[in-house]
């Protein structure tokens, strides 16, 4: 069990050159989760991470940059992976809630771990699911 939970865009942040802010408040996050072993993410962060930094950012990580990525940042917080039951509580949660698929299995995997809080930019910030809390990091105060 962990606290939190990572979306992939608070890993996209960590490259993003045009934001120093979000990079900053990115790069603490994942720090403190790697150094605490305080939070988790699915298969779908690993996949979407990897996904841009290979293919969709200006500058492209190689993959064996990418394979460092993953063995040293993504790997030590993986902890969920596919299932039926997580594929039934997603569709369980994407109907509760009226989310897209894939914001459901992000929440479904969240739950899974057990995570109390999960960081992302792409959900309401402060909606509670299930004892879950949707914190956007990155939100102007």
């Amino acid at each position: 069990m962990s606290d939190d939970f990572i979306d992939s865009n608070v890993f996209i942040y960590l490259f993003d050159e045009t934001d120093e802010r979000k990079r900053e408040i990115a790069d603490g996050i994942v720090k403190s989760a790697l150094q605490d072993h305080s939070a988790s993410v699915s298969f779908q962060v690993v996949q979407e991470v990897l996904n841009v930094v290979t293919r969709k950012l200006p500058t492209t990580m190689t993959a064996e940059d990418a394979g460092r990525f993953l063995e040293q940042v993504l790997g030590p917080l993986w902890r969920t992976y596919p299932s039926l039951a997580l594929y039934r509580r997603a569709l369980g949660v994407q109907a509760r809630y009226r989310l897209s698929f894939y914001d459901s299995l992000i929440i479904a995997a969240a739950l899974e771990a057990g995570c109390s809080r999960l960081y992302s930019e792409d959900l309401q910030d402060g909606q509670r699911i299930e004892g879950l809390t949707i914190e956007n990091p990155f939100r102007e105060l």
